[in-house]
């Protein structure tokens, strides 16, 4: 991971960032993050958020925010205005949501201490509970057990995630780029994470940042961002506004 590099990223125009522990800090949005945004904005850069948070907040926030979309659930869905996308293959998201739930109870089987996410009721494609707790041995296995029974697992610094095997942050961005925002080329866009649930990210798209906190997982990612800031959070990303603008 290198320092970043304001002439690399003159050719920037649109911004697909990660949303908690990239553009929060202490969890929260905060007016330099707004005012961050404004600046994109009044430059003519997009920002597309592509979060692993559930289609009730992020259907919320993308009428919020000065963003041009949304993509939750780790690649799931895709929010624009008042529409709603699938991306990924669900014909029966009752049926998908049972499986998910029995998935869950059966790791629940090996760690009795896991606990649902609060905004689990929100979501269509995945299923997730708290990551606070496990280890990453746990993590491990909780991700061999998905494998194990044909779904696949990740995680971010807040939640764990149950989802299908073909479901990433970067398939999901790709399909919605193709669709909604084929004017942009491949090195006019930036892609900006924090964690693990980010790594599709980071390897499909060259002009990679992470904030600093994507230290605390370094040694777990097969892929790192291409550049790093020297701040954490939300105070990395404005770092990498500034060196955009």
């Amino acid at each position: 991971m290198k320092p970043l590099d304001c002439a690399a990223l003159k050719s920037i125009r649109l911004i697909a960032t990660d949303m908690d522990g990239t553009l929060t800090i202490d969890q929260k949005f905060t007016p330099q993050l707004l005012q961050a945004f404004d600046r994109l904005n009044q430059a003519g850069i997009a920002v597309l958020i592509v979060t692993g948070r559930s289609a009730g907040w992020v259907s919320g926030l993308v009428n919020y925010l000065p963003i041009v979309g949304a993509i939750a659930e780790n690649g799931g869905l895709f929010y624009q205005g008042e529409t709603q996308e699938l991306l990924v293959p669900i014909s029966d998201v009752k049926l998908h949501r049972q499986k998910l739930a029995e998935m869950f109870l059966k790791l629940r089987s090996y760690f009795p201490r896991i606990q649902e996410s609060h905004d689990n009721a929100f979501r269509l494609t995945d299923w997730t509970f708290d990551v606070a707790g496990l280890n990453l041995e746990d993590i491990k296995k909780l991700a061999s057990l998905c494998q194990d029974n044909g779904f696949g697992f990740t995680y971010s610094n807040v939640q764990c995630h149950i989802k299908l095997s073909e479901q990433d942050k970067a398939r999901g961005l790709l399909k919605v780029l193709e669709k909604h925002f084929s004017q942009y080329r491949l090195e006019q866009i930036a892609t900006v994470g924090d964690s693990p649930n980010d790594e599709s990210l980071f390897g499909q798209f060259p002009l990679s940042i992470g904030v600093s906190n994507i230290q605390h997982y370094q040694t777990q990612l097969e892929h790192l961002p291409t550049y790093i800031t020297t701040q954490p959070e939300g105070l990395g990303f404005c770092e990498f506004v500034d060196a955009v603008l």
